[in-house]
């Protein structure tokens, strides 16, 4: 199954989990996945939150931020790297570069 996201429309979820400014992103759902191609601004983020029931894997695109694993470590993040947060874990992601931080990320629904 294809799915086109520059055909889809874009949502704008503002202070998503508690965030900074908006998360802007493309979204495929269905009774198993959450599929996303997101974007956060420059200082933007995706406020800090623990994954119970599911994880999610975060692929950066283009941009560069940081995420902050279990309250405890700050990992930097560029193209090319993925953030994976397992089950019971928290992250955050927040935009502390100066483009748009670009990333398609996939929430397994259980």
């Amino acid at each position: 199954m294809k799915l086109s996201y520059p055909t889809m429309e874009e949502q704008c979820l503002a202070a998503f989990k508690g965030g900074e400014k908006a998360f802007n992103v493309k979204m495929f759902s269905d009774e198993k996945n959450k599929i996303m191609h997101g974007r956060l601004v420059p200082g933007a983020s995706i406020g800090y939150h623990v994954h119970q029931g599911n994880c999610e894997i975060i692929y950066i695109l283009s941009g560069s931020g940081k995420a902050l694993f279990d309250q405890k470590t700050t990992e930097s993040l560029n193209p090319g790297d993925c953030l994976y947060c397992p089950e019971g874990h928290g992250h955050d992601l927040v935009n502390d570069g100066t483009e748009d931080l670009v990333f398609f990320a996939v929430v397994p629904v259980q």
